[in-house]
């Protein structure tokens, strides 16, 4: 059990929740509440770093686990970094060191694409369309007319206004703001004197189509980079545009690395006299899955077909499709009782037991249908599991 759940609630997940779980639920809520995209929620986004930053290092969660923020706090973990280092720590962006000379990149800007399982299967070609800055043809990026710009009088050029105020004798405490006189740009253009085409802001918008080509094997949360594809800016190299893959549900297969899972139902009778079942790939084909007579199939066994699974990325290989039975045994009172007899005949010998002369004979009942003989008392939930399968076993299609 662990202390607080706090931020396991933020990001949406479970305090046994896996590294790779919270990471995908990080990415999720990271570009939807970034406040490029959500500007009205700006806390939200810090608050889902802040959690992530803690869950995403094992020393950190285990801390927060045992002793809750109070903990976290007391051991130094308490101090967080920028939320949008970690965003472009997270999906790549940022962090490169310029050379001498070299002009400062902007922010890369970060899209997610929903993509179904079967294209990431069969690969497939999408069409993203997206607003960018670009540098404005009218002035070139100037903002006005050739010689037009000034420096801005109230902040000397630096976009940001200081101001001293006394608040005490011999006290005088600076405070530093945005200027509004020139709204943190550092420069001013007489109205008159302003591009047409920009207004004086030096870029325009511009709509573009990327067309993203997801390749067979790629997985979720894998990366799609358009190199200087982001927003211009005078003196500056354009950022990168980043595609982030956002792999859907399926209603039949579950990815698993290479492998893909499925559950299939089958009948007591299928599963100790044999069947045959048909199974629609990815792809559109038709496997015919068969059983032989005599062959088991036992609950919770788990076999596969090899090279039937995902793509491997860039390669020709393919993984597993393991299927995990679930046998639909019968009814009570499925079979009149004369006819057991018959039926055992048939059935592997059973071992018999000897009751003791002092054996009470008790009946069995359903666990859902009596209630625990005592009250307010729980279960141990540290209990062995018995549901463990039996091991995949493979075999070719």
């Amino acid at each position: 059990m662990v202390k607080e759940t706090k931020l396991y609630d933020i990001l949406g997940v479970s305090p046994t929740s896996t590294p790779e779980e919270i990471k995908k639920a990080y990415r999720k809520l990271a570009l939807k509440y970034h406040p490029d995209k959500n500007p009205d929620e700006p806390e939200k986004f810090k608050e889902i770093s802040a959690a992530f930053e803690v869950l995403s290092d094992e020393k950190k969660r285990s801390v927060y686990d045992k002793y809750g923020d109070e903990g976290l706090k007391e051991s130094g973990g308490g101090e967080f970094h920028s939320p949008f280092d970690i965003f472009d720590m997270f999906f790549g962006g940022g962090g490169r060191r310029r050379k001498p000379g070299e002009k400062a990149k902007g922010r890369d800007t970060v899209h997610q694409l929903k993509v179904s399982l079967e294209e990431l299967y069969n690969g497939a070609t999408r069409q993203l369309a997206l607003q960018k800055n670009v540098i404005c043809s009218g002035c070139n990026g100037i903002g006005g007319k050739e010689g037009s710009v000034q420096k801005c009088e109230n902040c000397n050029g630096s976009g940001v206004e200081v101001k001293l105020r006394q608040i005490g004798p011999g006290m005088v405490q600076q405070i530093q703001q945005p200027c509004r006189e020139c709204h943190q740009t550092g420069e001013k253009i007489r109205e008159k004197d302003k591009c047409k085409k920009c207004h004086g802001k030096k870029v325009n918008k511009e709509r573009k189509i990327l067309e993203c080509k997801v390749e067979k094997g790629m997985k979720d949360g894998q990366k799609i980079v358009f190199s200087e594809e982001g927003d211009q800016a005078p003196d500056i190299e354009p950022g990168d545009i980043v595609i982030i893959l956002d792999e859907k549900d399926h209603d039949v297969f579950k990815r698993n690395k290479h492998d893909l899972h499925m559950t299939m139902e089958i009948e007591l009778a299928d599963a100790l006299c044999g069947f045959s079942r048909t199974i629609t790939t990815l792809d559109k084909r038709e496997l015919l899955i068969t059983s032989n007579p005599g062959e088991v199939i036992r609950p919770g066994e788990l076999k596969c077909v090899m090279d039937e699974g995902m793509p491997v990325y860039r390669t020709i290989q393919k993984g597993r499709l393991v299927i995990d039975f679930k046998i639909n045994f019968p009814k009570d009172k499925w079979l009149n009782n004369d006819k057991i007899p018959k039926l055992e005949k048939l059935l592997p010998p059973r071992e018999k037991y000897v009751a003791a002369d002092l054996s009470e004979e008790v009946h069995l009942s359903k666990i859902e249908d009596v209630p625990p003989s005592y009250h307010g008392g729980s279960y141990d939930d540290d209990d062995d599991d018995d549901r463990h399968g039996q091991g995949v076993q493979c075999q070719t299609s």
